[in-house]
């Protein structure tokens, strides 16, 4: 794996887990720990960790089952918790106290839980395209879910292909299910062109992706309810079903750390309208035998998380989204520079 100078990389072992991390900066400087999200690797922020100022102790692990770090099955039932377990076990191993968190899409929500379940260790929170507080998928505005049993979220919503694909070690651009056409289509935005190399390396991180039923995208469960499947008890895509993650106690933490949301205007994952959400696939007659707006709307996520964040604000916590245009669901790659600007301001206040 090639990174950029002033990063680099190590495994620390800790009593829970074997971690690759990339890091950069001074080691006596202000910690910064960044979470990566599903079907990808700390490589997703080298590029942001070696333009970060020097003042920062920058620190992006590798999940279990992402990356180099150690495979340890994923128990979905604990809703992100086993990843935010680690982190803490990494941070505790390597010295660090209180650090600013950087989370993208599901390590967002790592990130959000480790705040409410840790308020007085996290000293600020940069989420980008954050999975919504009310889980992934499958829920109404104010996160009553759709069906009683959840169907229509978890594993069992992941693309066959996709994963086949993964599992083979795919590289190639001849399918729209192959790992590289899938970066192309829904972690960036449609205008967005990578250089073929950061391309290259992108597509490998996500290659390094461990997959199964304790793994991604998990287990499923056949259901009567529309589409037909509901969420089993392990993998990350269970773990992010709103059967088991609920993030909405982020209101009530004490202390409240600031919060930066930082959104691409072109996600096609995380979004009112996303791609990967059975209700509005149904809408869009993409999944057969949609029961209907009243039955099953599509989840409104960005809705959803500004709720909460107004909610948080409202509780005395102060949130600031900034909506970056020409990005997809990784605006720290498509517009690196402004992110790292709204990023840093961020860390200095």
């Amino acid at each position: 794996m090639t990174v950029p100078d002033g990063v680099s990389s190590r495994t620390v072992s800790t009593d829970r887990l074997e971690t690759h991390l990339l890091e950069s900066g001074a080691e006596d400087g202000d910690p910064v720990v960044f979470v990566h999200g599903n079907a990808s690797s700390s490589r997703f922020y080298a590029e942001l960790l070696a333009d970060l100022p020097e003042e920062y102790r920058a620190i992006a692990p590798d999940l279990r089952g992402y990356g180099r770090s150690e495979r340890r099955p994923i128990d979905a039932t604990r809703g992100l918790r086993d990843f935010g377990e680690d982190i803490r076990a990494l941070v505790t191993e390597l010295g660090i106290q209180r650090p600013a968190l950087v989370g993208w899409s599901t390590g967002g929500g790592v990130a959000m839980r480790y705040a409410i379940e840790h308020p007085k260790e996290v000293a600020s929170l940069a989420l980008l395209n954050p999975v919504s507080p009310y889980g992934y998928g499958g829920t109404r505005r104010d996160g009553t879910p759709c069906q009683p049993d959840y169907a229509g979220t978890g594993a069992g919503m992941a693309n066959e292909e996709f994963i086949e694909r993964l599992e083979a070690g795919d590289r190639s651009a001849d399918s729209d299910a192959s790992p590289r056409n899938v970066m192309r289509s829904f972690y960036l935005a449609p205008e967005t062109e990578l250089d073929p190399d950061i391309e290259d390396t992108y597509v490998d991180a996500l290659l390094d992706t461990e997959t199964g039923d304790d793994y991604y995208p998990g287990d499923a469960t056949p259901s009567e309810n529309w589409p037909g499947v509901a969420p089993g008890e392990g993998g990350t895509n269970n773990a992010l079903s709103p059967k088991y993650l609920d993030l909405t106690g982020i209101d009530e933490v004490n202390p409240k750390p600031p919060i930066l949301w930082i959104r691409g205007a072109e996600d096609r994952i995380v979004s009112d309208t996303s791609f990967f959400d059975a209700g509005y696939l149904g809408k869009i007659g993409e999944l057969p035998d949609w029961p209907g707006e009243d039955e099953y709307p599509p989840q409104p996520m960005v809705s959803q998380t500004r709720d909460v964040f107004e909610a948080y604000a409202d509780a005395g916590g102060a949130y600031e989204e900034v909506v970056v245009k020409e990005a997809g669901h990784s605006p720290h790659i498509e517009q690196h520079d402004e992110v790292l600007s709204a990023l840093t301001v961020h860390l200095d206040g």
